[in-house]
């Protein structure tokens, strides 16, 4: 397994879900810290150049994990499931920019708030909606050689795909090879059952996992049970990605190192 952590540039609201800000300073400080690399949470593809990009990730003797799309939704307020037209061709636009910077570095691409919500309309309509995207944005995804990750986002952030179930139901119906599903324990620890047994019996989607502990804080600062999370991925023989996406507290570079330590000292 390869150890990301999320960053995203200095411009990102403050709703963004990442631990440090600045591209190039984070990924400087993401090695020096022991990640093997950085996931880019970016609310436009045109935030950082593939020349510039290359550059920071050859000094540093870094990657990208992967391309993150959450303030897509939280800073231009687009999602899959829209219905308006011209915000569905803006949405399809950006993530087809996300797509093309992942054909050099990473070659995923996630799907979290962005999917959307149903918000008291009919499922069946929403649920098409979101296909409808998503085979379009795989097809393209897949002359390019990448991956689009879905991620269930608990309850109380979106109310439309929350657990591991009800993920890979969907990908079932997306039906397409490079569309996939990425956990997140944090939103597992509210939704699944069991998160061990939840990523065992849906381990044939588990692409790239998030962490962060039962209080969004580093791992190791809460409740979660990390042996059992760790036991279930050795158990499925995952390994790809296992990214940090806690809160900066009670600093960024804090909540960075702590994870890290407790991380490699234990699992990774």
């Amino acid at each position: 397994m390869k150890l990301g952590v999320a960053i995203a540039s200095d411009n990102a609201l403050p709703s963004a879900f990442v631990v440090m800000r600045g591209l190039e300073e984070s990924i400087r400080k993401a090695a020096s810290f022991g990640y093997d690399g950085v996931e880019l949470a970016l609310k436009d593809p045109d935030e950082i150049t593939k020349k510039e990009l290359a550059s920071i990730l050859k000094k540093n003797s870094m990657e990208v994990s992967a391309i993150s799309s959450g303030q897509i939704f939280a800073a231009r307020h687009l999602m899959f499931t829209e219905e308006d037209p011209e915000k569905r061709n803006e949405l399809e636009k950006a993530f087809k920019g996300f797509i093309d910077l992942a054909s050099d570095f990473g070659g995923l691409v996630n799907i979290g708030r962005a999917r959307g919500w149903i918000g008291g309309r009919d499922p069946l309509f929403c649920e098409n909606l979101f296909i409808d995207m998503a085979t379009k944005l795989s097809n393209y995804a897949s002359q390019k050689g990448v991956t689009l990750i879905l991620e269930p986002v608990n309850r109380y952030e979106i109310d439309y795909i929350n657990n591991l179930d009800e993920c890979v139901e969907l990908v079932k119906k997306v039906g397409c090879s490079n569309f996939t599903m990425m956990p997140d324990v944090f939103h597992m620890n509210i939704e699944d059952d069991h998160i061990g047994n939840a990523l065992i019996r849906n381990k044939e989607y588990v692409k790239y996992v998030h962490l962060a502990d039962s209080n969004r804080h580093a791992p190791g600062d809460g409740h979660l049970d990390f042996d059992d999370i760790f036991s279930a991925l050795a158990k499925i023989r995952y390994d790809g990605w296992c990214t940090v996406e806690c809160l900066p507290y009670p600093d960024p570079e804090t909540a960075a190192k702590r994870a890290v330590d407790f991380l490699r000292s234990r699992y990774i």
